[in-house]
């Protein structure tokens, strides 16, 4: 059954096509500008040890990644993980990646389907930027128990939960509450006028939504203490959070929202400036490798690009995307399309506003 439904992510994936680091580095060095959870300490001992190339690490974001890059002209890593729809309007707009050489990337280690799709979505004038690494949703993470009305993102502003949601003041925020209210927002990403309407409708409910947020959360950690407490019983978060969660409460657990999860993909993106290719090419094909892949799942929850990596995850991680993902969830997922040009200045100012507002 896994099985069958991985091969469903892998086809609609096809369907849809989808602190600055300091100092030089070495060729014994590889600075990683990644998210929690992608280097797991013990991958991370393993390629040292096979390579002799030590890993610098820098835990970043998407919005965190182009600002470093852009400050810098895409120098001070040799690697960064954005996602798939964050890179060809930053290329453009800043010029601060570089494209990759397919000829060092061992291809085969790849779910074929997805490689294609990232290629096409990170493609800028006949060049591929990006490969695909992890990839997974946004949705909902519910305590079961204290929050059983919770089924999408709107439910977060019910009166029931006042002071005990959580989100992220994001861009994926935005969008999710777009589809909640009944909007398609990646329809209107060729139009910018109603792309504005459907962001003033989800800033007008954010505002209203205001009194029942605890915090917005910044970083996953923070917000599976606050759910893991009993702070927060319900928020819109990941879904590798949620089944970290489930694994110590059965009564946590990631939910795919009514009006659909969204659909992500963060890949391997070489800055403009790196200076270590060779190590960040090495870190690439050894990560892919099945086995290593399995690991990575089985330590952050997160599932990967790697092809054959499912038969090292655990079956405890099997059940829990079962749980979550039924057969109509997967044919649901909204998979985010790239993002045009000067779209997220527009995001950044409701943003802004938002958090600005009064509760």
């Amino acid at each position: 059954m896994l099985h069958a439904k991985r091969t469903a992510f892998a086809g609609l994936l096809a369907a849809v096509a989808i602190t600055v680091g300091a100092g030089t580095a070495t060729a014994e060095e590889l600075r990683l500008l990644t998210w929690s959870g992608y280097a797991p300490d013990d991958v991370v001992a393993m390629f040292e040890k096979e390579t002799g190339i030590k890993v610098e690490i820098t835990y970043s974001n998407n919005e965190e990644m182009i600002s470093k890059l852009r400050a810098t002209g895409g120098s001070g890593f040799d690697l960064a993980q954005p996602s798939q729809d964050r890179i060809a309007s930053a290329q453009l707009d800043y010029e601060i990646y570089k494209p990759l050489d397919l000829s060092k990337v061992k291809s085969d280690q790849f779910i074929g389907s997805m490689l294609e799709a990232t290629k096409k979505n990170t493609t800028v004038d006949g060049k591929a930027y990006g490969v695909p690494h992890i990839w997974g949703t946004s949705g909902l993470i519910v305590n079961t128990k204290a929050a059983a009305s919770v089924k999408d993102y709107t439910d977060l502003c019910d009166p029931a939960y006042a002071g005990k949601v959580s989100y992220r003041l994001k861009r994926p925020t935005l969008i999710g509450f777009a589809f909640a209210l009944g909007m398609d927002p990646f329809a209107a990403y060729g139009d910018t006028a109603k792309y504005e309407d459907i962001l003033g409708k989800v800033e007008e409910k954010l505002i209203s939504c205001k009194s029942n947020v605890k915090t917005y959360w910044t970083g996953g950690d923070a917000l599976i203490n606050l759910v893991r407490s009993g702070e927060v019983v319900a928020a819109m978060a990941w879904d590798g959070g949620g089944w970290k969660l489930n694994k110590d409460n059965a009564d946590i657990n990631f939910v795919a929202p009514k009006s659909g999860a969204l659909g992500w993909v963060d890949t391997f993106a070489m800055p403009a400036k790196a200076e270590n290719e060779d190590a960040a090419y090495k870190w690439i094909n050894f990560v892919m490798q099945p086995k290593i892949a399995g690991m990575i799942t089985n330590s952050s929850s997160y599932w990967t690009a790697a092809k054959g990596a499912d038969q090292y995850v655990d079956e405890a991680a099997r059940k829990q995307f079962s749980a979550s993902f039924p057969q109509e969830a997967i044919d649901n997922i909204k998979w985010y399309p790239p993002v045009p040009a000067g779209l997220e200045d527009l995001e950044g100012k409701v943003l802004d506003r938002v958090k600005a507002a009064k509760s």
